[in-house]
């Protein structure tokens, strides 16, 4: 049920008077849905003449921390909270190639063209040209084609393009062929090539499939031979790109583990799947990450990560998800 307009007007003033507070604020933010954070955006606006989300990305962004009272991460994350998932997902992907050092966060990128609808993506390129006046397809194209995950990005863009209603398991078994016979089926190498085809031709949903008929046909998943051998980076990465397809749940689990273990830099990665996921599987994500690591997402954060706002911004949503479906 939406809340009454009195009820938001009510929480823009607290929020209002909340700045330099960040407990108050987190706790405000923390017990809205995505829908009523992005409603608090619009009615804040219209009541004080700013834009809340610019107002935590400029503190962010000078680091300056006074009026906001957060740390940098807190900032970002809160401003994530809300912006609509297309835009939300255009500033991530900017983010993405614009990763300090002249890297590009590739996994990032993957986790967009894998883990969303079509009809998703193409909503997201169009937020992300409205706000940056750029094509996105056109930034993934001019990455340096040397590595292995642009040219299998540059695939799985084309793969939104495929919309057959239906998955079809004629094709699957087709592909699922095709991937044995160039790749486990035969000495060497897996040929880039074929698999790339594959990726640009299918939808998610039909290359889900395709690598659940492979392991009914053949008794194992597509990379379970690729396991112990050493391919090269194409490999490794095609690795990532099936686990995101095929299991997101376990993807995202392993993920915010080692974000919580800091076994991987990508510092926005914890609050990226925190925020995404969150009205999605977050809930089955949570499921798996006490079944694989033998602790609740919500207790291993509140022991690993250093105390602190952002802690407890990712402790409020992880135990809001756990309230909310009575885990």
């Amino acid at each position: 049920m939406a809340l009454p307009s009195c009820q938001y007007e009510s929480i823009c003033k607290e929020i209002h008077d909340s700045w330099g507070q960040p407990n108050h604020l987190i706790q405000h933010f923390s017990s809205l849905n995505q829908q009523e954070c992005r409603k608090i955006r619009e009615i804040y606006e219209k009541i004080y003449g700013e834009d809340p989300v610019k107002l935590l990305l400029q503190s962010s962004c000078q680091k300056n921390e006074q009026r906001t009272g957060f740390s940098h991460k807190t900032s970002v994350a809160l401003s994530m909270l809300m912006l609509n998932p297309y835009e939300r997902d255009a500033v991530v992907a900017r983010d993405a190639l614009l990763e300090q050092n002249d890297t590009v966060n590739y996994k990032a990128l993957i986790e967009i063209f894998t883990c969303r609808k079509s009809s998703h993506v193409v909503s997201i390129q169009a937020a992300y040209y409205s706000r940056f006046k750029r094509h996105l397809d056109q930034d993934i194209i001019s990455i340096e084609p040397s590595n292995p995950y642009q040219r299998i990005l540059v695939a799985l863009s084309a793969s939104h393009k495929a919309h057959q209603a239906d998955a079809s398991q004629h094709i699957a078994k087709c592909d699922a062929r095709r991937l044995y016979q160039t790749g486990e089926g035969k000495s060497g190498a897996v040929d880039e090539a074929v698999v790339l085809e594959i990726l640009s031709k299918r939808s998610i949903p039909q290359l889900r499939l395709t690598f659940s008929t492979f392991k009914h046909i053949y008794g194992h998943s597509y990379t379970y031979f690729l396991k112990n051998e050493k391919f090269g980076e194409f490999v490794d990465a095609i690795k990532v790109v099936v686990k995101c397809i095929c299991n997101p749940p376990k993807y995202y689990a392993e993920t915010l583990h080692g974000c919580i273990k800091g076994t991987i830099t990508d510092k926005g990665a914890m609050m990226r799947v925190m925020v995404s996921r969150a009205e999605v599987d977050l809930t089955e994500i949570q499921g798996v990450f006490k079944k694989k690591y033998g602790v609740e997402l919500k207790i291993a954060v509140r022991e690993s990560l250093p105390s602190g706002d952002y802690r407890e911004l990712v402790f409020a949503l992880a135990t809001k998800t756990c309230t909310a479906t009575g885990g």
